[in-house]
């Protein structure tokens, strides 16, 4: 099945770096399945996080950031790399200790963009901010 970002591309267009959701995400998954499973509820935010974790796709291209979200139906959020005015980095103690964190991208005219935790968000903010570079 193709990707959302892959099929978005335009002409010499490719992308730069892809995001991931940080381990402890899946770890989190599963300790609802084994603490709460034998409730309902445990299964269906098992699921319900599983099927995130796998529809979520946050990428730059050398032209665009991009952040899809959405199963059954679809939400983007898109900011093009001469827009881009700062990106923001933010990482709790925990998420500095294991190397997630969230961003905001900030930019000309729109709202800013704001990224779930993902893993190693600093080298991400560099990838924007080399694309960023080679872009003008």
């Amino acid at each position: 099945m193709a990707r959302y970002i892959e099929r978005s591309l335009g002409d010499n267009e490719h992308i730069v770096a892809k995001a991931k959701l940080p381990w402890l995400f899946t770890l989190r998954a599963w300790l609802w399945l084994i603490f709460f499973g034998i409730l309902i509820i445990g299964i269906f935010m098992f699921i319900a996080m599983m099927i995130y974790k796998a529809t979520i796709e946050i990428g730059v291209t050398n032209h665009r950031l991009i952040k899809k979200t959405g199963w059954l139906r679809l939400d983007t959020e898109e900011i093009a790399l001469h827009n881009i005015e700062g990106v923001r980095v933010h990482q709790s103690f925990w998420g500095h200790l294991f190397n997630y964190g969230s961003l905001t991208i900030e930019g000309t005219g729109v709202d800013a963009v704001r990224l779930p935790p993902i893993a190693d968000p600093v080298k991400f903010r560099a990838a924007i901010e080399s694309a960023r570079e080679s872009e003008g």
